[in-house]
């Protein structure tokens, strides 16, 4: 999947020859969210999903330095009560040089489309609770806050 997007940039799927570029901006994503830099295991883990087909990675490239411009990682799961597929978009970074261009938003849109064209439910996405930048994007696109259900996780 290829498109053009806003000011000469380009939005195509990632393949595992993408794994190395896009995983300096996992890392950034992942230093934003408080982890320490790792880009040596940001490119395996990233090689690792798109290999095994684990994950669905877009990237944003800028047309005229072949830079990765943002990136969006979306995982598989599945719904015992619907009976159906779903998709988590678990990652979406654009780094400060890019912001402000609509990447984030035609990212997201990519996302909504790749969805659909698989005949998912839905996406589901979480975010940390002071990212407001962030809620206002998803809440304009028509994402929903959850009021129904708490969230918890066991670390083991």
């Amino acid at each position: 999947m290829t498109e053009n997007i806003t000011d000469g940039l380009i939005l195509r799927q990632a393949t595992t020859a993408d794994a190395a570029a896009v995983a300096v901006l996992f890392d950034q994503y992942r230093i934003f969210y408080g982890q320490q830099t790792d880009i040596a295991g940001a490119e395996a883990y990233l090689q690792e999903r798109l290999e095994r087909g684990e994950s669905v990675i877009f990237v944003a490239w800028d047309g005229e330095t072949g830079q990765a411009a943002g990136f969006t990682q979306l995982y598989p799961t599945f719904s015992s009560i619907s009976m159906q597929a779903s998709w988590i978009l678990n990652d979406l970074y654009v780094p400060e040089a890019f912001r402000q261009r609509g990447i984030a938003r035609q990212l997201m849109n990519t996302a909504k489309h790749f969805a659909a064209s698989t005949g998912a439910k839905g996406l589901a996405l979480s975010t940390g609770i002071n990212n407001n930048t962030a809620q206002r994007l998803y809440e304009s696109l028509g994402y929903e806050r959850d009021e129904d259900f708490y969230h918890y996780f066991y670390t083991v």
